[in-house]
């Protein structure tokens, strides 16, 4: 029988009162605050006195700085507050969220459909830290947590990281059953590959109810499922609505050989969505924080990715990161299918090349003005162009989607596709089709432009597409 520890007391903290306990893990408590102003319950995780030292004291600081940034993600855990009490344990006030899935998983089946979100959801949210440089370390189940309206987020981002840098990652940082096997054998203390087999592991464990070598009645001790993982025979799930996809998606997430699984975090995503599509389900959106150099890669043909981009706060710290790394691009995935980049946020350097652009052509028109009307006329029109249009759009229905496709005016390198969704969302791509989920008796109907330069082509005519 293991036996747990008792919690540490609660600090006084300025501002807040102690409710009581919420939980204790290996290296913090968590307690139950309710803020004065504004007046609202929060979850204080509270580092225990015996883990700080000076360096982890100096260490928290930075990254709690980071994981603030990071937590303006959708899918990851807001903090809204970090500092050292008066007896010197590092806190952070966070969203107080529910931990039900660490126990519901055990409970109840639960459905295929909220499995492939919640992946999709936590593998956006991975992707974006991977792209800060930063690497979780600790993913698994009883870190999705559930916000007051049933949103999973990702918690505990950038602790486990913090202490696993300070030299401490094999007490705080590392949970055995979603760890892959080079990092259990100390090969490495975490990659890009590690992170994908932790989150594979962890949707395998949603759909099949017990971590992925855990065997029932058997024995589960730490040196038994080490064991197990290292040889990585991924046994089968037992369910009936499973399709071989899927079990095809986890294994190669689980590969003993970390070249074998998928390059990012991204690709994995991208095959999680692909099923949704497969099984009819409305596609999951990744919301990924890109760079203006990344939502240029995204439009790139053959890539039909639901990606909605989301713009990285500023004041995310540049200088110190943990094991800082090149930044996985939407280019490192292989392509396989048609374009469905979706950025929502606007693109400052296009913006201001755009600007600089009009102001040159403005000097040349008003310079030419001196040579005569003739000339002026010529010279806007060589330095305008004439944008293509778009004729000809095609809808058919798959499934629950349907797939919109037109062919190339003859568009020059540079420009986009505007893809324009009646009563919905504005995408731009390279690509010469577009999916739209839609329910059996939904009306989808978009236009299409060519954009070039911050400029925007006549539409094509509207087409839609109708119930069957």
């Amino acid at each position: 029988m293991v036996r747990r520890r008792r919690p540490s007391d609660p600090p006084v903290l300025p501002g807040f009162s102690y409710v009581r306990v919420l939980g204790s893990g290996g290296f913090a408590d968590v307690f139950l605050y309710e803020q004065n102003m504004p007046r609202r319950q929060v979850a204080v995780k509270v580092l225990l006195s015996d883990v700080v030292t000076e360096h982890v004291r100096q260490m928290f600081q930075v990254e709690a700085n980071l994981m603030a940034q990071l937590s303006s993600h959708p899918s990851i855990l807001t903090v809204y507050q970090a500092s050292i009490s008066a007896d010197g344990r590092p806190y952070l006030v966070m969203e107080l969220c529910s931990a039900q899935l660490a126990t519901r998983y055990r409970a109840e089946r639960i459905p295929l459909p909220e499995v492939l979100s919640i992946g999709i959801r936590m593998g956006g949210a991975i992707e974006t830290a991977h792209r800060q440089g930063v690497l979780h370390r600790d993913i698994k189940p009883s870190n999705i947590m559930l916000t007051a309206y049933g949103h999973p987020v990702l918690s505990d981002f950038g602790i486990a990281s913090s202490l696993g840098a300070a030299g401490e990652h094999e007490s705080v940082g590392m949970s055995v059953p979603w760890s892959a096997p080079e990092v259990l054998l100390d090969e490495t203390t975490g990659t890009v590959q590690s992170e994908v087999w932790a989150l594979a592991a962890t949707v395998y464990t949603l759909l099949a109810g017990r971590s992925p070598f855990e065997i029932v009645d058997g024995a589960n001790t730490s040196d038994a499922l080490i064991g197990r993982i290292s040889r990585a025979r991924l046994p089968t799930i037992e369910r009936d609505d499973l399709p071989r996809s899927l079990e095809t998606v986890l294994r190669r997430g689980m590969s003993r050989d970390p070249n074998r699984r998928q390059a990012s975090m991204l690709e994995f995503v991208r095959d999680l969505q692909r099923v949704e599509v497969e099984l009819g389900l409305t596609t999951t959106q990744a919301d990924v924080a890109m760079d203006d150099w990344a939502i240029a890669s995204a439009s790139d043909p053959g890539d039909r990715t639901i990606v909605r981009a989301i713009a990285p706060r500023s004041g995310v710290p540049r200088g110190r990161r943990l094991r800082r790394r090149r930044p996985v691009a939407v280019d490192d995935a292989p392509r396989s299918e048609s374009d469905l980049v979706s950025p929502r946020v606007v693109a400052t350097n296009r913006v201001r090349q755009s600007r600089l652009i009009a102001a040159v052509l403005l000097v040349i028109a008003v310079s030419v003005v001196a040579l005569g009307a003739t000339a002026t006329l010529s010279a806007i029109q060589v330095a305008e162009g004439t944008l293509p249009s778009v004729s000809n759009v095609d809808a058919v229905r798959e499934g629950s989607t349907v797939v919109f496709s037109w062919n190339d005016p003859g568009i020059a390198e540079g420009d986009t596709y505007q893809v324009e969704v009646a009563g919905g969302a504005t995408a731009l791509q390279r690509s010469t089709e577009y999916a739209v989920a839609a329910t059996d008796n939904e009306t989808v109907c978009i236009t299409v432009s060519v954009a070039r330069d911050g400029r925007v082509g006549e539409p094509s005519d509207e087409k839609c597409a109708a119930p069957q």
